[in-house]
């Protein structure tokens, strides 16, 4: 796990950062032929979990980065809340990924690109934990760039 020290800096160069660490989860994927999205959790500067999308490598459509990331930092930490944790994730959520967002309590989601098509905003807005603060649009044209150019590809 690795640890960065954010102390006198601009409030956005911290989500920035992680996102940037997030897109190279997303870069993972990408290299194995996943659609590339990745996500990181974070607990006091500190990234407690990490994951990318492995559905096609584990034949499970439920392998999506956030539940790795989820699962990641749960086993770190010994405990199955994060309400002190912020999820960065390079795609708006999925309706699945945000319900479990929901269940792990976490205290915030910070997401690149957004995902018109499926993702939860325009399905269910209300999904999130109440107390969950949300955040979109963080290194937003790179997010969907990775995207674009995988689905570009495969048609």
């Amino acid at each position: 796990m690795s640890f960065y020290n954010f102390e006198n800096t601009d409030p956005g160069e911290e989500d920035l950062h992680y996102m940037k660490l997030a897109l190279e989860e997303a870069k993972k994927a990408l290299a194995e032929d996943e659609i590339p999205i990745g996500a990181i959790v974070v607990s006091k500067n500190r990234i407690i979990g990490r994951g990318y999308n492995l559905t096609e490598r584990f034949n499970d459509v439920t392998a999506h980065a956030e539940m790795q990331a989820f699962t990641s930092a749960a086993q770190t930490i010994g405990a199955k809340y994060l309400r002190d944790c912020t999820l960065y994730v390079t795609i708006e959520p999925c309706v699945m990924c945000a319900g479990a967002s929901y269940w792990t309590q976490i205290g915030r989601i910070v997401y690149g690109a957004r995902e018109e098509k499926r993702g939860f905003i325009s399905k269910n807005a209300n999904l999130l934990h109440p107390k969950t603060v949300l955040k979109g649009g963080v290194m937003a044209e790179e997010c969907g760039a990775l995207m674009k150019g995988f689905f570009a590809k495969k048609r």
